[in-house]
């Protein structure tokens, strides 16, 4: 039996940015050498990284997101030495995030040039944006052998589903099957240039319950006032703030399609194999498209698309103004059919 490859991952800090972590998780698998991985990552992750069948064990980061935190990185990394990792993949790109597989003593460190990291990651890959355009993509190419000058297959996230949570989650919110569920998933932690307008959700959400679906709003406790609004016409049910992230898994996981915006829970979304409707405005689906062949993308490409602001800088926002309901509402249609 060929000896087991031990792995420590170094993942990323956003919701959507894990979820697309599990592509390079199942490339890893497909090695010849069995591989066990270990995924370094924010508490915050461990719900989602819990649902991935690839990762063997999770390691907690105990520093806040941005603090460098250099002794409690050293003294983690120095913990992790028993484990006698024969590579480490850090998915960032600064300097702190190859801490710990620095003190871990890995034997190899993989990661892109950033930040003066030379002698901390002994394994430097060059990284070609112009090559590797989508964040998956800079991903997976760590975990390969290969030409980084290549862009590479990548295999589609797919999260487990718990049978048992998601029947006491219906139980608990008194929620049924009868008619199909539209899941509207109106957050985006980054900035309000990745929302549609709320008033867009609540008249979406109007029309689609005069169609004979019912709809479900998810998402965070900061979603909650809008998701409020844009219930205020009609009997959508807001479930933002009132459930965990993992039974945003399981609850998506059930509906017939979801609208939302750039968000992770459009990650989780096609993460569960749903159709969804993907809304951008200041970011490209160029760079983070929803992993999934059952997506519609709507995105205008306006002249100043993408800005990666989180405020509109041009105060109009017409990259998300200007995509219409009934766009929306036609693109559901035809992905539900």
């Amino acid at each position: 039996m060929a000896e087991v490859q031990k792995i420590l991952v170094a993942g990323p800090a956003w919701v959507g940015d894990m979820v697309m972590a599990q592509s390079l998780f199942m490339t890893l698998k497909q090695r010849p050498t069995p591989v066990e991985i270990d995924v370094l990552a924010p508490a915050w992750s461990n719900p989602i990284l819990k649902r991935m069948p690839e990762v063997r064990d999770i390691i907690n980061l105990p520093v806040s997101h941005g603090e460098l935190g250099f002794m409690q990185r050293y003294k983690l990394g120095k913990s992790l030495r028993i484990k006698k990792y024969d590579q480490a993949i850090i998915t960032p790109r600064s300097y702190k995030a190859a801490l710990v597989p620095f003190f871990a003593k890995a034997t190899k460190r993989t990661g892109y040039r950033g930040e003066m990291r030379y002698g901390i990651i002994n394994d430097i890959h060059a990284l070609d944006k112009n090559i590797l355009k989508q964040t998956v993509q800079r991903y997976v190419a760590l975990g390969l052998d290969e030409d980084d000058n290549k862009v590479p297959t990548i295999p589609f996230p797919k999260l487990r589903v718990d049978e048992k949570n998601l029947q006491r989650l219906l139980a608990d919110f008194n929620l049924n099957l009868d008619k199909a569920v539209i899941a509207l998933l109106p957050g985006a932690e980054y900035g309000e240039a990745k929302r549609w307008p709320v008033e867009y959700y609540s008249e979406l959400a109007s029309k689609l319950e005069q169609q004979g679906f019912q709809v479900w709003i998810l998402g965070s406790k900061k979603d909650y006032e809008a998701a409020e609004r844009i219930n205020k016409e009609n009997t959508a049910i807001n479930l933002c703030g009132r459930t965990k992230l993992e039974d945003s898994i399981d609850l998506l996981s059930v509906c017939k399609s979801a609208v939302t915006n750039d968000s992770g829970l459009m990650h989780i979304a096609a993460a569960v194999d749903i159709p969804l409707v993907a809304i951008y405005g200041s970011s490209t689906p160029d760079y983070t498209p929803p992993l999934t062949n059952k997506a519609k993308i709507q995105y205008l490409a306006l002249t100043c698309s993408p800005c990666f602001k989180r405020v509109c800088p041009l105060r109009h926002t017409n990259c998300l103004k200007d995509i219409t309901v009934d766009k929306v509402l036609n693109n559901i249609k035809t992905i539900s059919e």
